[in-house]
This record gives C-alpha cells, sequence and structure tokens, in this order.
C-alpha cells in the first residue's frame, strides 16, 4: 500500500513540474531561447529557419508576424531599468544608444499586444523622425504628459509594454548580452 501510495504521489510532482515547466516555456520563457539586456528581452532565433522547440512554441503561441532573421530583431521591455512595471500613470525617459540598424520603431502596446498611442497622433516613434544629441544617442519621452523633444504620447491605464524593432541589423552577428540598448527610466508617476 505505502509502494502505491508513493507511486501515486512521484507521478503527481513529475506531472506538476513538467505542466508547470512547459507553461512557463509558452507564456513567459526567457530562460529558455530568449536574451536579456538590461529591460529588454529579445529572442534570437524566432527568424531562422530552425529554431529550438521553446521558441517555435512562442511563436505559435504569440501567433503575430515575425520578422526573418536577415530583416531584424525586436525587443520588448515590460520593466524599467530598476525593475519595475511600466505603467501608463508615470512617464519615462528611454535614453542611451541603439544597436546598429538601417532604421528602428518604437511603440507602445497593452498585454494584447494593441497599440496605445494617444488618439490622432503618430502610433510609432521612427529612428527618421528624430531629433537626436550631437552623440548620436537618443532621448524619448514616454507617456501621457506632454513632454519636450522627441515624445510618444500614450492613452489609457494599466501596465503596458514597449517593443522597440531593429530593421536590417548585424544585431545577429556577434549578438552578446553587453550589446548597447538604452535604458529606461522613471521620472515621475501622477
Amino acid at each position: 500500500m505505502r509502494f502505491v501510495l508513493y507511486l501515486l504521489m512521484m507521478c503527481a510532482v513529475a506531472l506538476s513540474v513538467g505542466f508547470g515547466l512547459s507553461y512557463y516555456a509558452l507564456t513567459d520563457g526567457r530562460l529558455f531561447g530568449a536574451v536579456e539586456i538590461g529591460p529588454w528581452t529579445a529572442r534570437p532565433d524566432v527568424g531562422s529557419p530552425t529554431p529550438n522547440p521553446y521558441t517555435r512554441s512562442f511563436m505559435v503561441r504569440e501567433g503575430q508576424f515575425q520578422l526573418g532573421q536577415a530583416e531584424g530583431i525586436r525587443f520588448i521591455a515590460s520593466t524599467d531599468s530598476d525593475g519595475e512595471p511600466l505603467s501608463r500613470n508615470c512617464t519615462y525617459v528611454i535614453t542611451g544608444m541603439t544597436p546598429l540598424a538601417t532604421a528602428w520603431t518604437l511603440v507602445g502596446v497593452d498585454g494584447d499586444g494593441v497599440n496605445i498611442a494617444a488618439p490622432d497622433e503618430a502610433l510609432v516613434m521612427r529612428s527618421t523622425g528624430l531629433a537626436r544629441p550631437n552623440d548620436g544617442s537618443i532621448v524619448i519621452s514616454v507617456g501621457k504628459d506632454l513632454a519636450p523633444g522627441n515624445w510618444l504620447e500614450l492613452a489609457g491605464d494599466g501596465p503596458y509594454s514597449l517593443v522597440l524593432t531593429l530593421y536590417d541589423t548585424a544585431t545577429f552577428s556577434g549578438f552578446s548580452s553587453d550589446s548597447s540598448m538604452p535604458g529606461i527610466i522613471r521620472e515621475r508617476c501622477s
């Protein structure tokens, strides 16, 4: 009787761990095939002809159009540089250098991937329409409150993510965790 009880407990633990890790790999899965640089997370295998099984499962679950490996890479940030979740009640400044790319876009999205730009405003911040300091870095304010300079205006309330998509980039050749990515600094919250 004791043997059957131990066998049932071992099966329950094995199923719990197996299904739990599978769920994690499909929903968040940053430990499986993702690269984190500061607050930004990217999946370098997404556009490859043979992605690893975890990346393939993530792509199927996301159901979004993905760029090919030679076309670019998408970085997503759900937290600021201090690890705090991004909130539309706060204003942030994105500052620093971006990896070398022909062009890039920055957009704010909610949990369902819907663009949360303010109505009648630009839906996306583009590298081509940016005022830059002399050193080539970027300084972009993100939030609902008016800000001087480059400003990505958001609407609504609640958490969100920033999506930085680099197009025609050499980031994959020599991709490393010390690549330069801009920081996300929280300025103020209302």
